[in-house]
């Protein structure tokens, strides 16, 4: 038997093959990312069970049927089984057989250029930032540094141990000062790669989570038992985790009322800071949240941005600096009700920065 050849599963273009009665006789990679529908579930299904209110899919797949020609619309909306909305460019090129006219579909995504268009422009805002924050934080600990050694040396000569609490008030802030400048620096020592299985990272993160509250935030997982093990600094990824999956509970109400979904997918040729991958690990972190607000969206990765009056604003930061460090992408969609974290890891290790 001819083993079925996965030229196709190298594209990031979504390509299906129907039948005449509009069955699906293939399916490629892309696809199956694309509308969250495995081949296996695919294979022989009528084409509007892969998504939701098929139809306009159905109708443009009939009229170019009817017509006998190659078919295109632009801006398609199709809605997932999971209720995920994806905008393409359908392409239908009418094949002719003895057994009756079959399709070839086409599903470009539209919003994928645009996607790797933000995300350059927010890869390179983020750079100035940190540029400006490693110029800021040289400017503040030199002469920090010497504040606190006048300090010491201050307390040596005074003569009373009353006045000398006052020099201890200045070491203590100006060690202060000094740690809230390393953090907001980021991680900065060398990444520790080793092969992990990123369900044990996440378990890990979770058992800590519930720790914190006592069991009382509802926690679920819908993990790809397929995915191997990932080329990581397994403690700076717990870190970037734990900063996130920390950060949507805070911003419930109560423990109580937060929910998380912990989610975990491989992705076929993803594209991150114009390299394209082959594979991908893709870690969705949701929450039930009252969702970032519309003016802080564009900007909750930026050192000291924060929603919540006693909060830092640089869980989200250090947590995005450590998956760049990786190779990686961190991206967020919000909405009330529903708030995104997700996570792209490359699975090979060439990516990550190791210096």
């Amino acid at each position: 038997m001819q083993q079925k050849p996965d030229i196709l599963d190298h594209i990031s273009t979504g390509v299906i093959a129907l039948d005449a009665q509009l069955r699906v006789t293939a399916i490629n990679s892309a696809a199956e990312v694309l509308l969250e529908a495995s081949a296996t579930r695919a294979m022989g299904v009528d084409v509007s069970q892969l998504v939701q209110q098929a139809g306009e899919l159905l109708q443009t797949l009939k009229q170019a049927r009817a017509n006998r020609a190659t078919l295109a619309r632009r801006g398609m909306l199709l809605v997932t089984h999971t209720g995920q909305e994806v905008q393409i460019d359908l392409i239908v090129t009418v094949l002719h057989g003895e057994q009756g006219d079959s399709l070839l579909l086409e599903l470009i995504p539209i919003d994928r250029l645009q996607r790797i268009s933000r995300e350059e422009s927010m890869l390179h805002a983020q750079e100035t930032t940190r540029a400006v924050i490693r110029g800021l934080a040289h400017e503040i600990k030199n002469p920090l540094g010497g504040v606190r050694g006048a300090a010491q040396l201050l307390a040596k000569e005074l003569p009373n141990e009353e006045l000398a609490e006052y020099t201890r008030i200045i070491i203590r802030e100006a060690d202060r000062l000094r740690d809230l400048v390393d953090r907001l620096l980021g991680p900065n020592q060398r990444l520790a790669i080793e092969p992990v299985n990123i369900h044990e990272i996440i378990e890990h993160v979770r058992n800590l989570i519930s720790a914190e509250v006592n069991n009382a935030v509802t926690i679920n997982r819908d993990y790809d038992p397929s995915l191997p093990p990932l080329p990581v600094d397994r403690a700076q990824l717990i870190q970037a985790v734990l900063n996130i999956m920390r950060n949507a509970l805070q911003a419930a109400a109560s423990p109580e009322a937060c929910s998380i979904l912990l989610r975990t997918r491989s992705q076929r040729q993803f594209t991150i800071s114009g390299r394209r991958h082959r594979l991908v690990c893709r870690v969705d972190i949701i929450d039930n949240g009252p969702g970032i607000p519309a003016d802080l969206q564009q900007a909750i990765f930026v050192p000291m941005v924060t929603g919540r009056p006693d909060g830092t604003g640089l869980g989200l930061s250090i947590a995005q600096s450590i998956i760049n460090r990786h190779g990686g992408l961190l991206e967020c969609a919000s909405e009330p009700g529903n708030t995104r974290f997700t996570l792209y890891l490359p699975m090979e290790q060439s990516h990550a920065e190791t210096r």
